[in-house]
């Protein structure tokens, strides 16, 4: 007769259901993200990526407004976005400037969607492009330079015009630098309204959201709008207006 004593664990069972199910937890999870993942490739509209880091902006822009404004604000336009375009399968196939420059022919029962999140997309992803970290400099090219020149009279002016549009921007909006077919003007629009939606292409824009500077400057949209110039990168600008 076998006198061992074997070990007798009454927690065992219970351990065992416990691994089981967070196996099968993790599994769930581990699908549930691979989807996640599937539908974000999937979708027409993504993310771009900044051309800088989160920090490259400061003390201008800060890390944390850059992240937040970034990751959170833009994507969540560009979700509201793509689930406005779901079910029409044209516009989701369409840049989404194209939409904002044909916005009475968008049905209307998606209309002011695409107007605030196609906007709103398309001003941001404009916005991160035309800023550069405040250890680059740039010039403004020659071209753009005599178009400053010859319709505000001088760079200074044109920059005292652009600040008091988005100075004077009453509640959320931007302020911006287009052409069009009058030359080079200076515009302000509410809320994530475009400019290509007045028939005008933007190259230079401030968004003056407060999302966009108040853990900085709090309510001195002033000090936030004269700290921009810092960080304007003129040679994309210039290929903005080139390309317009």
């Amino acid at each position: 007769m076998n006198n061992r004593r074997q070990n007798y664990n009454p927690t065992a069972p219970q351990r065992r259901e416990f691994l089981i199910g967070a196996t099968a937890t993790a599994a769930t999870l581990a699908v549930g993200t691979t989807q996640a993942w599937a539908q974000a490739a999937s979708a027409p509209f993504t993310l771009p990526a900044l051309p800088y880091k989160y920090d490259a902006l400061a003390p201008v822009i800060d890390s944390q407004t850059m992240t937040i404004h970034h990751t959170k604000h833009h994507q969540a336009y560009i979700d509201k976005l793509n689930a406005a375009v779901a079910d029409h399968a044209d516009l989701a196939a369409m840049p989404v400037e194209s939409l904002l420059k044909k916005l009475d022919q968008i049905p209307e029962s998606i209309r002011t969607a695409v107007r605030n999140h196609g906007g709103g997309h398309a001003n941001h992803s404009l916005f991160w492009k035309v800023m550069q970290p405040v250890s680059t400099s740039s010039t403004i090219p020659a071209a753009l330079a005599d178009a400053i020149k010859s319709k505000f009279s001088s760079f200074d002016n044109m920059r005292e015009a652009f600040n008091t549009a988005a100075g004077g921007q009453f509640g959320s909006g931007w302020a911006w630098l287009v052409t069009g077919d009058g030359g080079l003007e200076i515009v302000a629009t509410a809320n994530q309204d475009s400019p290509l939606s007045m028939g005008k292409t933007p190259i230079l824009g401030i968004d003056v959201w407060e999302h966009a500077y108040y853990l900085n400057y709090q309510n001195r949209r002033a000090d936030y709008v004269a700290a921009f110039w810092q960080v304007v990168n003129w040679d994309q600008v210039g290929k903005n207006f080139a390309a317009a």
